[in-house]
């Protein structure tokens, strides 16, 4: 039982240090804080995706006083147990894939930024303008701006053993 213990707390602070890691990437002035509206990237890079619903109860649950603005010692409990919890299920690698394969009309194995920016902002449960620029700016190749999706397929989703 004890090993078992063990192995929870290995867990548990696995969970803690990716939540802390992509939390640091949107903490401008390294503060402990974001921007409320980066919660979203945030939660997607941890491979959660939530709907427009649970995210605006998610904003309400973690919001300093509607200050615009997320602590992380209010963020990492909540956002723990979203992950320990498989709350907002990631994707499956292979079906992600065949998601991208279908909109690589010219299969190319990428896609140009202005594709996938219509896609997403104009198709489903839209990304803001915002997100979209965030987005893109994590995932677009830096030399050719192109957007390789058998290159970041695994930065989408989380290994389920987690």
């Amino acid at each position: 039982m004890a090993e078992m213990k063990q192995t929870t707390e290995a867990v548990v602070l696995d969970v803690h240090k990716k939540i802390k890691a992509a939390f640091e990437v949107f903490d401008q002035e390294s503060n402990n804080t974001v921007d409320v509206r980066e919660l979203s990237t945030i939660m997607y890079s941890l491979g959660c995706f939530p709907t427009q619903a649970d995210l605006h109860d998610l904003i309400a649950e973690v919001e300093e006083d509607h200050a615009g603005y997320i602590h992380l010692d209010k963020f990492l409990p909540v956002m723990s147990k979203v992950l320990l919890e498989h709350k907002f299920p990631p994707i499956p690698e292979d079906i992600l894939l065949q998601a991208f394969e279908v909109l690589d009309k010219g299969k190319k194995g990428y896609l140009e930024p202005e594709e996938l920016t219509k896609y997403m902002t104009q198709e489903g449960d839209p990304f803001t303008q915002e997100e979209m620029e965030e987005m893109l700016t994590a995932f677009a190749d830096k030399e050719k701006n192109l957007i390789y999706y058998e290159d970041i397929i695994g930065q989408l989703t989380i290994d389920p053993e987690m």
